[in-house]
């Protein structure tokens, strides 16, 4: 490795993991060591990369903009090795950002076939619903549901999964089961950002004719397994994904409701902070979550 890639790989780990230790651990370099060659390419480039302080450190405009480059060009670097190897051969990390009931119940399960088919490859893996910072989060790879965002980042879809509207025995009981879209309005609905707009309103299509209704509830709640939790403990209707319910639904613990209208499926992303040209790795886990999930 010539001092140029090594300047990028340390300057990269440092960035990601935001620590000067720990990616002198994972580089198998002293602190020392690791401190003054990320000093040295400042130097050598003339700006500053890094903001140090006691408790952390922070990215500069220029940091974050050399980080993009660096990441795309290790990753072509990657590239070209893995060619050379053959794509069987890929080998390394991958590392992964992912909503956590999706990820729990859809990708994790997705991935023992494809880590089967690549001995050499290891993957990490980041669950949580927000949306972070992947530059910052060093991700090789996010699944993102629903809308995305305008960015500079590659994207690519890997699934549309039905949505249905399900609500709990129990909650059913004392409330009554809804019989047409508009009596959605008198009942209770659980209100999360991926599943309602912000003026809470739902769309459902039947015979070729849409309806809209207005819905109300006194529970928001901001993750996936909270809204299943809710809903499962007879807090109000929730609108599922059949991925996020199907465990519930099997064991009557959550019934579907209107099953005669349809609702919007949730699209489901491949993102790539790296650019519209991900790494091998990434291409052929995007690829085999296509083929795995897609239907």
């Amino acid at each position: 490795m010539t001092d140029r890639w090594l300047e990028i790989d340390v300057f990269t780990r440092v960035a990601e993991s935001g620590s000067f230790s720990r990616a002198a651990q994972e580089l198998g370099l002293s602190q020392p060591s690791t401190s003054r060659i990320v000093t040295g390419l400042e130097t050598r480039l003339g700006v500053k990369l890094l903001l140090r302080t006691t408790r952390n450190l922070a990215l500069t405009e220029a940091g974050a903009a050399f980080l993009e480059r660096a990441r795309q060009a290790s990753a072509d670097l990657e590239d070209a090795e893995d060619a050379a190897r053959g794509i069987d051969s890929l080998r390394g990390t991958i590392r992964l950002a992912v909503p956590v009931m999706y990820g729990t119940r859809a990708i994790i399960p997705a991935l023992a076939d494809f880590l089967e088919h690549y001995p050499e490859l290891r993957v990490e893996i980041t669950m949580r619903d927000e949306r972070q910072n992947l530059i910052a989060a060093g991700v090789d790879m996010a699944i993102r549901m629903g809308t995305l965002e305008d960015s500079t980042f590659g994207a690519r879809q890997i699934a549309s999964v039905p949505r249905m509207l399900v609500a709990s025995p129990a909650y059913l009981f004392r409330r009554g089961i809804p019989k047409s879209p508009e009596d959605l309005a008198f009942h209770d609905a659980l209100l999360h950002e991926h599943s309602f707009s912000e003026k809470s309103t739902l769309k459902l299509f039947k015979a070729g004719t849409t309806e809209v209704v207005t819905l109300r509830g006194r529970v928001r709640i901001d993750s996936a397994p909270g809204i299943l939790a809710a809903a499962t403990a007879g807090l109000g209707i929730a609108n599922v994904t059949t991925v996020m319910s199907a465990q519930e639904r099997h064991d009557g613990s959550l019934i579907q409701l209107l099953p005669d209208y349809a609702l919007e499926p949730l699209k489901a992303f491949a993102v790539f902070p790296s650019g519209p040209k991900p790494s091998a790795k990434v291409r052929a886990v995007t690829a085999h979550l296509i083929a795995a999930l897609g239907n």
